[in-house]
């Protein structure tokens, strides 16, 4: 080491001293050790021979201790507890959502899957892409005889269709043909990602260097943590040297989604057009029929299937797994929007009601009693957000002087816009500040739950926010919708 004098100096110091202190230590502890020992002998030899036993037990316990703390389980076990673990608590929670009345038919038909693919012991290949890159003309390569549908049109497979095929050393594997992603509207995108994540190989189909859209379904297998095959397709069309270029940027594009993959170059065959020049100087264009090149795909599945098939396995139920949880949260979202429309649908109309049976009414009818308080606390409730009665009014009080501001402009919009409403003659006075009420606690109680469902916490800065873009959405046609259903009701009271 090529150090200055003064840091020798100082690390030749500092050996010193580490090296004085450790002689120090040694020589405390034989002191020590001899003492003990020399008491331990003027006691009987039972004595000691106790105390020897007691203290190798502790040795030893200690040892094997540290051993375990530092040597994590590992093998089929541990990853099947921790796969048991994974799926009891999915269990519990799909239970629990069933209690509560939440479909969750979606959820449970993930994992029926995850039971029949255990089940038939295969092992699941996903080819990922977009529209028109190939992707079943390679399975139609791989396996012979395959029906895939195969056509020029783009995005020919609209659903996903799995095929056997037995590798060259005897493994048995289901290639699923997936639809082509990067559509307009992205309809079949989750389908196709869907299968990927059940997947327990990804073969990722691309024509050349990634398109952006490409390099965002990229992203999204990368997410998904699974093994992956970038085959870079009708590689017939592009020469050598080009070829290892685009292999060359499809790598770089890998690593920057941290993405360790092998890219290999395939092409399904086919028929290819090419120019023939005539003996007598002309030229005849004419198809002629390419023999398929996948040898390096089924080479690379090949080594992904002997690198890791329990490692292969447990990926793809944790990814089942986090598929279904996935289904669940979207069922119960669904089962809460809804759950939340008819208390806030209800809470409004009780509000309206409240309003009209008033004799000055106000915003503290609505903001501050009972209504107000058993909504924001029904729907806290709900979407399972602690909070005390004391947040809710304080939470009331503050939102009390946004109301106040805004009743003026929603009593004149909805006076205009019932204004050729039939039947308002047939109802008591005060119909129109009633339904400006109605709306205000409904547009109060959706600002609530766009909120809850959001940030997950009652927070007043986002649900005055919330308010006042819920307030503007649609306010004659929630005014006229509000004005039936109190004018049916008056008069059902007056029958």
């Amino acid at each position: 080491m090529n150090l200055k004098p003064t840091l020798r100096q100082l690390l030749g110091v500092g050996l010193a001293l580490v090296l004085l202190l450790a002689l120090l230590l040694s020589l405390a502890i034989t002191d020590l050790v001899l003492r003990v020992w020399q008491r331990l002998s003027e006691l009987p030899p039972w004595v000691y021979a106790t105390y020897f036993v007691l203290l190798l037990a502790f040795l030893g316990a200690g040892a094997w201790l540290v051993f375990r703390l530092l040597r994590a389980p590992r093998g089929r076990h541990s990853q099947q507890t921790n796969g048991d673990l994974g799926e009891i608590g999915l269990e519990a929670r799909l239970q629990s959502a069933e209690t509560r009345g939440i479909d969750v038919a979606s959820a449970r038909a993930e994992l029926a899957e995850l039971g029949a693919r255990r089940a038939s012991g295969r092992l699941y290949v996903a080819l990922f892409g977009e529209v028109s890159v190939g992707k079943s003309s390679l399975i139609r390569a791989l396996v012979p005889g395959a029906e895939a549908e195969v056509g020029v049109r783009a995005g020919v497979t609209r659903t996903v269709t799995h095929y056997h095929w037995q590798s060259p050393a005897g493994d048995e594997l289901v290639l699923a043909d997936v639809p082509g992603t990067g559509e307009i509207g992205g309809r079949l995108d989750e389908l196709a990602t869907a299968e990927a994540q059940r997947a327990q190989l990804v073969v990722f189909v691309v024509e050349g260097d990634l398109t952006r859209s490409e390099q965002s379904g990229l992203s999204r297998l990368a997410a998904l943590h699974k093994p992956l095959v970038l085959a870079i397709n009708k590689s017939d069309r592009h020469s050598a040297e080009l070829l290892t270029e685009i292999a060359a940027r499809v790598r770089e594009r890998l690593a920057t989604e941290g993405v360790v993959a092998p890219v290999v170059a395939v092409s399904a065959g086919g028929q290819r057009e090419v120019v023939r020049e005539l003996a007598g100087g002309g030229e005849v264009r004419e198809l002629r029929a390419t023999p398929p090149e996948v040898a390096a795909l089924r080479d690379a599945l090949q080594r992904s299937v002997d690198g890791d098939p329990q490692l292969l396995e447990q990926l793809r139920d944790g990814a089942i797994f986090a598929l279904a949880a996935e289904r669940l949260a979207i069922a119960e979202r669904d089962w809460r929007r809804q759950a939340a429309d008819r208390l806030i649908r209800s809470s409004s109309r009780k509000a309206a009601l409240a309003a009209m049976a008033t004799v000055a009414p106000g915003a503290d009818v609505l903001v501050q009693g009972y209504l107000g308080t058993a909504l924001v606390r029904e729907l806290c409730e709900l979407y399972e957000v602690p909070v005390q009665a004391l947040d809710i009014q304080q939470f009331l009080k503050g939102v009390q002087s946004r109301v106040g501001r805004v009743l003026p402009l929603v009593l004149s919009v909805v006076g205009n816009g019932l204004k050729a409403f039939p039947g308002l003659g047939t109802v008591v006075g005060g119909v129109v500040q009633a339904i400006a009420y109605g709306l205000i606690f409904d547009a109060l109680g959706r600002a609530v739950a766009r909120t809850l469902e959001s940030r997950g916490q009652l927070s007043q800065g986002m649900v005055e926010q919330a308010f006042r873009e819920v307030l503007g959405e649609d306010l004659e046609a929630r005014a006229r919708r509000l004005a039936e259903w109190l004018v049916k009701t008056q008069r059902e009271r007056g029958d």
